[in-house]
């Protein structure tokens, strides 16, 4: 009767000890991508032959995203795996707590977002504008910010106005840039029947009265914008969050019942 216990608590010490290995290899894997990604982009642009250029730029570098989850999904992969491969009580514990440090930042950004909602488009309209300022600094972020004017179909943080922060693009009689009162060309509207991007359709716009810049560029800004999409597909990114929530639930679910499986068995060869 007592073998027939300890053979099962060893059958299921076993099941879930490889589906945790096999479950954090995944994201261990994808760490080491996203890590790879991000330190293959720092040393294109030459930060990695220079380290003290990374406090250089003055807007958001968007590898940092890639080098940040990168990070947290490898070291949580590599403890879930090695913690659940080797039986380590340690690694299992650290994989818990870490995981559970995660899903309680994200729960309290959630509450802190939902309650401080002025204070949120506060800092988002912030956000923006400071890396308008910086937005021929940096490629990727020039990238990222072309990416959710033309996505959302906006234009600066609360119109284009907001684009007289940036050096080149300000209607300052001291600016002598060929890019004087315009904005960047992801403020464009799109015409269907155009193949080719034209990059020069936001030249001098800004120049012209507001109702005919209608006409040519999307004068909405982007935090209303995004106000606006989040609205439109609440159902959607409510089940995303409360998915990786319930997943980040069942990992830590997973971890302790193989570390109270792990103690069972090791209780059970000091009594045979």
């Amino acid at each position: 009767m007592s073998g027939n216990r300890h053979l099962n608590v060893h059958e299921v010490s076993c099941c879930i000890k490889y589906f945790i290995f096999g479950f954090n290899i995944i994201f261990w894997l994808l760490g080491v991508a996203f890590l790879g990604i991000g330190l293959w982009a720092w040393n294109e642009k030459g930060v990695l032959s220079n380290i003290s250029s990374i406090t250089d730029l003055g807007g958001f570098d968007p590898v940092w995203l890639f080098l940040v989850v990168g990070g947290v999904m490898f070291i949580l992969g590599f403890a879930g795996c090695i913690g659940a491969l080797r039986e380590n009580s340690f690694l299992l514990k650290f994989f818990s707590v870490f995981l559970g440090i995660i899903f309680f930042l994200e729960l309290t950004a959630g509450v802190l977002a939902f309650v401080f909602k002025d204070w949120i488009k506060d800092q988002l309209k912030f956000f923006i504008n400071n890396n308008i300022r910086a937005y021929r600094d940096d490629i990727d972020l020039q990238n990222l910010i072309d990416f959710t004017q033309e996505y959302w179909e906006c234009c600066g943080a609360y119109g284009p106005k907001d684009w007289d922060l940036n050096i080149y693009f300000n209607c300052t009689d001291t600016n002598l840039s060929r890019e004087k009162c315009g904005v960047p060309f992801s403020c464009c509207t799109k015409d269907p029947a155009e193949d080719v991007i034209n990059t020069q359709c936001g030249y001098d716009i800004r120049a012209k009265p507001d109702l005919e810049q209608r006409t040519f560029i999307n004068t909405k800004g982007c935090v209303p914008q995004f106000e606006k999409w989040l609205q439109e597909n609440l159902t959607v990114v409510a089940g995303i969050f409360i998915g990786i929530a319930l997943l980040q639930i069942f990992g830590i679910c997973l971890a302790q019942n193989l570390l109270s499986d792990i103690e069972a068995v090791r209780e059970s060869c000091l009594f045979t």
